[in-house]
């Protein structure tokens, strides 16, 4: 399966500050102190028959009063030296198991990998009674998480230069946090970026009554419809996220062997804080202050977010591209092998060293 170090706490790195600082949240009391835990249980990656890369260091990383649970991959042993870090920013409702297949090929491209769980979802600190549901009070805390995995991670173990690799929520994220400070990456490749929703009636009203709800007192009620129990045990025929029935029961797969991984629907105050969020990528300033060349493959079969919405987006970018997947559903990593391979082909295209 492939051995995994834990660390109890990451050592402190550089002393915060500088672009990081309005990010951050508290930290330990002195350089080289370790984050004291506030979990039951240390983290640890959960095996449940996936193979494992092996050489993982998981680690708690402190996110201002969330515990984050972050994993890293060494580059291979290759002759040179490795072509850097790829920071994998995973959507909403996953974990860091469901990419390991990911980890191991990027890997094999000869990067260092590191994978994290957002607050509120995988084994990160959750905020509400109610553990199954998704809930933020603002997409800036989920920037602050990145923030804090670069600092207690990245910082300190992982090789310049940085690669962002972000899907759906992940990179409606990754975009704000590469516009407001462009040296965080060299390039951001996207997979079906949360740029807009799909199939959302009335969206002006979606985002009225979100609005009401967060400040009425309603921020932390499902929205419409929604419940805890997560959508992917629902039938694989009526799943909108991959036609590879394999692949798409590798985190139902985790979540039996760990249940507390599973989550269910986002809160009202969650949708209220990703319009805010996606409002940030459609503002007028936003090409100017986005200066990361971008990849976004967009899957040509998307029913959760907006294909469409991605390819404006970008076209008005600058040194960045659009690479349509006809036929992918929304999880074109967690697709088929016809599918997967032209993500693979545009990437390797796309990032330097790799080609």
């Amino acid at each position: 399966m492939g051995s995994t170090a834990t660390d109890g706490g990451s050592t402190a790195g550089p002393r915060r500050g500088g672009w990081l600082a309005p990010f951050l949240g508290r930290r330990a009391a002195a350089d080289g102190e370790r984050f004291a835990p506030r979990g039951e249980r240390p983290f640890r990656l959960v095996d449940a028959g996936h193979p494992i890369p092996p050489g993982a260091v998981v680690s708690r990383v402190v996110s201002g009063d969330a515990d984050i649970r972050a994993a890293r991959w060494p580059a291979p042993d290759r002759a040179g030296p490795a072509l850097g870090t790829v920071l994998i920013c995973t959507g909403r409702s996953e974990f860091i198991e469901k990419y390991l297949v990911v980890v191991a090929e990027l890997r094999a491209r000869g990067f260092a990998v590191v994978v994290f769980d957002w607050r509120g979802q995988g084994l990160s600190r959750r905020p509400l009674g109610d553990a199954h549901k998704g809930h933020v009070d603002r997409f800036s805390d989920y920037e602050g998480d990145l923030f804090a995995v670069v600092e207690q991670v990245m910082e300190p173990f992982c090789p310049r230069p940085w690669y962002g690799l972000a899907h759906s929520m992940g990179g409606a994220i990754a975009l704000n946090a590469a516009a407001d400070h462009p040296d965080l990456f060299r390039r951001l490749v996207l997979s079906a970026p949360m740029v807009e929703i799909a199939r959302l009636p009335f969206a002006g009203t979606a985002r009225a009554v979100a609005r009401l709800c967060r400040y009425g007192g309603l921020a932390t009620s499902f929205v419409p419809g929604g419940r805890g129990r997560s959508l992917l045990f629902r039938a694989f025929e009526s799943n909108l996220l991959t036609s590879d029935p394999a692949r798409y029961r590798i985190s139902l797969d985790h979540m039996r062997v760990e249940p507390r991984l599973v989550l269910g629907a986002p809160t009202l105050g969650w949708l209220h804080a990703a319009f805010g969020a996606m409002a940030r990528l459609h503002a007028a300033d936003y090409p100017e202050r986005m200066r990361t060349p971008v990849l976004a493959v967009v899957p040509g079969a998307d029913r959760v977010v907006e294909p469409r919405a991605t390819e404006r987006l970008v076209s008005r970018l600058r040194a960045s591209r659009v690479v349509a997947v006809p036929g992918s559903r929304h999880e074109i990593l967690m697709e088929r092998d016809m599918f997967r391979q032209q993500f693979w082909a545009a990437f390797d295209a796309f990032v330097p060293g790799t080609g």
